[in-house]
């Protein structure tokens, strides 16, 4: 009988957390044109003064509007009065969908237990109703890489659009690669420990054991089709035929060097995460067509040597070296919200502001083998757009205001703007 209660107490519970969510938008019905708008098109270009038309789902037109004429009578017109539009942006390297509160594991699904693990797919576990994607997307972040955690191989990406029903729903591109945690040559000690860095003994012993992984899975994935199926190494075959992506963390020079010769022994189509000291070998990085996932720009520099301002200006680094990068927050999902002010700061430090922009769009798009359909605002491409009152790479001037999926308006209320307005009243400062 207890239990029977506690199940209806929980089915309550979780229908309530559901209706609380904004629903997700119909089919977008008419023709829209967005006018008299500053277009950025996430291609380092920008139109001053812009007339975009989408149409079920789809972006038909992106030009002056000062030479374009519109039978205005056909469209639902939304006149912007020279806020800005831009590309969704594309958040990677999240766990958005997978953990809603950090303290209850019942809520947590960001990894699984073992080393090994290409098999586990994030997207399976993706929650769209959580209440942390409207306060995400509420900042222009209209897609994200959902990714796992834990062991040497973490599993398998996808990416995601984020106003959706169920995961089937979200999903924008599906097992988009495969995620590894390279082993480092050293390692922080814990405050019990004094502090600073220590090496790692068992370095040697972690690159063996991940060596002898790859050639098994190798061979099975050459081996034709086998008597008996190992997830394991069939989740490997894409990344060996380069069908999908095979993202690296690793941050040190020698590391980053290390994980080169890896990905040439083993013909993997390599993204690079983190790479703290990129800026050392761009060469390098660049003779290899290496993408980049870099860690968030908000931090202290990994070396004491190294200057203070180092992770600020890594960007304006690399865009000048040729490399291609996106930009990344800490691995907490509250905080992906904040993507368009580390790349703000980026840009306080030498960076382009539509390189910023660009590298939020169009280059994760490219990166994540999307840029066909999103990414960038181009005819032809999905009508995944918003559009914001201000700059958005100023934390003061970053209010949006309209927002798109598939052409499809949004809904841009969440749960904390609601306690905002609801406070906001409570103490007259509406």
């Amino acid at each position: 009988m207890k239990i029977n209660i506690l199940f209806v107490v929980l089915f309550i519970v979780s229908l309530q957390l559901c209706l609380g969510q904004p629903t997700p938008a119909e089919k977008q019905a008419q023709p829209i044109l967005l006018l008299n708008g500053v277009a950025h098109l996430g291609t380092g270009k920008v139109i001053k003064n812009s007339a975009i038309t989408f149409e079920e789902g789809i972006i038909k037109t992106v030009a002056d509007a000062s030479v374009s004429n519109f039978d205005l009578e056909n469209f639902k017109v939304i006149e912007l009065d020279g806020a800005h539009v831009y590309p969704g942006l594309i958040a990677p390297n999240t766990n958005l969908g997978l953990i809603e509160v950090e303290a209850v594991r019942a809520t947590d699904d960001t990894r699984e237990v073992g080393i090994f693990n290409p098999n586990v797919r994030s997207i399976i576990a993706y929650n769209a109703d959580s209440e942390i994607s409207p306060t995400v997307r509420s900042n222009g972040i209209l897609m994200a890489q959902v990714v796992p955690s834990g062991g040497r191989i973490m599993g398998t990406s996808s990416i995601v659009q984020l106003d959706a029903w169920n995961y089937e729903d979200a999903i924008v591109k599906e097992d988009d690669g495969v995620w590894m945690n390279w082993p480092a040559r050293w390692r922080y000690k814990g405050f019990w420990e004094g502090g600073g860095t220590a090496e790692n003994k068992k370095y040697e012993k972690q690159i063996t054991s991940l060596t002898q992984f790859m050639d098994e899975a190798q061979a099975y994935c050459k081996g034709g089709t086998p008597k008996t199926t190992n997830l394991k190494f069939k989740a490997m075959c894409s990344c060996f035929d380069k069908s999908s992506n095979t993202y690296i963390k690793a941050n040190n020079v020698k590391d980053i060097i290390a994980v080169l010769d890896f990905a040439t022994t083993y013909n993997l189509k390599l993204v690079l995460v983190g790479g703290n000291d990129a800026h050392m070998i761009t060469d390098l990085l660049v003779k290899n067509k290496i993408s980049l996932i870099l860690n968030p720009v908000n931090r202290l520099p990994s070396k004491q040597d190294d200057a203070i301002d180092l992770p600020f200006k890594l960007p304006s680094i690399l865009a000048k070296a040729g490399l291609l990068f996106t930009f990344t927050t800490p691995n907490f999902s509250g905080d992906v919200r904040n993507l368009t002010f580390h790349a703000g700061n980026a840009v306080a430090y030498g960076l382009d502001a539509e390189v910023a922009i660009q590298a939020m769009t169009l280059n994760a798009a490219k990166i994540f083998g999307i840029d066909e359909k999103v990414g960038s605002l181009e005819a032809g491409k999905a009508a995944t757009l918003f559009v914001s009152s201000g700059d958005i790479l100023d934390v003061k001037t970053h209010n949006v205001t309209h927002a798109f999926i598939d052409g499809r308006q949004i809904d841009l209320s969440n749960k904390q703007s609601k306690l905002s307005d609801k406070f906001m009243k409570k103490y007259g400062l509406e």
